[in-house]
């Protein structure tokens, strides 16, 4: 499957969530650095009940960041997600490949 078909399935995940009625946020790598899981451009999309598709890390903080998105479902203010190897976070959720990655979250619609 292609990138662009891979996005293409995620926002229409959401899109449909969306028509359902539910509140939805979405989750973008804009930024890596060294060995990172999942390349920029990579996106997750999260439901109000912490359904989730796509993928952000490889599994290795998606934990994390879907816990942060339900907070800006809450509060409607986005958030921007650092994780990296020397983060004593980034050991709590998994992130030990040697990298680092800046993740935007925020709410649709």
């Amino acid at each position: 499957m292609s990138k662009q078909a891979k996005l293409d399935d995620e926002l229409m995940i959401a899109e449909a969530w969306m028509k359902s009625g539910k509140e939805v946020a979405i989750a973008t790598v804009v930024s890596t650095w060294g060995s990172a899981p999942r390349p920029s451009g990579s996106h997750l999309v999260i439901d109000e009940d912490g359904n989730f598709e796509g993928s952000v890390s490889g599994g290795c903080v998606e934990g994390a960041v879907v816990a942060e998105a339900m907070d800006v479902l809450a509060s409607g203010e986005p958030k921007m997600l650092e994780f990296g190897v020397a983060d004593e976070t980034a050991f709590e959720v998994g992130l030990s490949c040697g990298g680092n990655i800046r993740i935007y979250v925020e709410r649709l619609g």
